[in-house]
């Protein structure tokens, strides 16, 4: 298994499956073309979620990234976040995606970072270097704000930083996302759904600018001959 993959599967929610297959995810880490400090905290964290239980792993992952803006694992969230552009973003990242031969084989938004790491993992290496450091920033952030809120994934978001050329200046990072409101409290969320509150008229928002509620699961692709 690739470290993008690999690095994808663990950031993706966990389904049952992913307990089924722990020795699989374990000697993946044990395999994983990293450093041995990196492949230590991979396996640190496939031990971790093993050790579990998947119910509560589920409500972490959950709280953790579906609750709020700021860790959001939706690329164009943190790029366009609603604007008219996210829309075309989307378009454009499927047509990429179908060039290279795969189709999206799963109700699962085209900008979503699991998915998109397991994209790259059948692409050249130069080609995933390229798009890792096209969102080294994003990665990064997430890497920082994962840090703050002493999460487990910061080895996870630090490898794709690392991956993509590692020049992102993660303790500036660390010290913005030490600084930011946080944006997953119960109070929080009453004013984004303030904010946000249904408007229907002139004014209402374009569809193309409003993606669909996503459910939790393993993306997953099928490849097909062009």
């Amino acid at each position: 298994m690739s470290v993008l993959k690999l690095v994808g599967v663990l950031l993706d929610y966990p389904r049952d499956e992913l307990w089924q297959h722990g020795d699989e995810l374990l000697a993946a880490c044990d395999q994983a073309a990293l450093p041995a400090a990196r492949r230590q905290q991979l396996r640190g964290f496939v031990q971790q979620l093993l050790d579990s239980d998947p119910l509560d792993a589920q409500a972490a992952w959950l709280a953790t990234f579906d609750r709020g803006r700021s860790m959001s694992l939706l690329l164009f969230e943190h790029i366009h976040g609603e604007s008219r552009d996210r829309g075309q973003a989307m378009v454009d990242l499927v047509e990429t995606y179908r060039r290279a031969g795969f189709e999206l084989d799963a109700r699962e938004l085209p900008d979503y970072l699991p998915l998109l790491l397991e994209f790259l993992a059948h692409r050249p290496q130069e080609e995933g270097r390229e798009w890792l450091h096209h969102i080294g920033h994003i990665a990064g952030m997430l890497a920082a704000r994962a840090a703050e809120r002493t999460l487990p994934h910061v080895p996870l978001l630090e490898i794709l930083v690392e991956a993509g050329d590692g020049k992102v200046n993660l303790e500036a990072l660390r010290q913005r996302a030490s600084e930011e409101p946080r944006d997953d409290t119960a109070e929080a969320m009453d004013r984004l759904w303030e904010e946000e509150a249904v408007r229907f008229g002139a004014e209402a928002p374009a569809e193309d600018c409003k993606p669909p509620t996503r459910s939790p699961g393993r993306p997953v692709h099928r490849e097909v001959q062009p």
